[in-house]
């Protein structure tokens, strides 16, 4: 059942996904009694993206994205620095690049993948970005 973000004129809050943290911490099961650390260490990080999926927040405003640890705002995105972007394995969204004039940045997709995408393409259209 797919949630509806939260969204206003200005605003879209995305909707954490705790589809990559479940995975490795479910996939982590049978590789712990195949190879207990390396089933250890996937679960370890499994456990810190569910906790990254709860705090982190998403929020793609008329001029940035900005990301949120609980109601506080720790980085904004400004998308007229903004080069490029991409959602990477399509079938099932796993990692969000993008590129800013001055640095790069990966994020696993712990937001609702379909919101991102639109979002993406609705304040950071590609063939924008591609023209500049």
């Amino acid at each position: 059942m797919a949630s509806t973000p939260i969204q206003s004129e200005a605003r879209t809050d995305l909707e954490p996904s705790f589809v990559i943290p479940l995975v490795l911490l479910f996939g982590a099961i049978p590789i712990f009694f195949l190879q207990m650390w390396v089933g250890l260490a996937i679960a370890v990080f499994g456990v810190f993206l569910m906790v990254q999926t709860a705090i982190i927040k998403l929020s793609f405003t008329t001029t940035a994205l900005e990301v949120y640890r609980g109601s506080k705002l720790i980085r904004s995105f400004p998308y007229t620095e903004w080069q490029n972007w991409r959602i990477f394995w399509e079938p099932a969204p796993i990692l969000f690049y993008f590129k800013e004039v001055k640095s790069i940045h990966f994020l696993p997709i712990i937001f609702d993948p379909g919101t991102l995408k639109a979002c993406l393409e609705r304040h950071c259209p590609l063939q924008s970005l591609r023209a500049e």
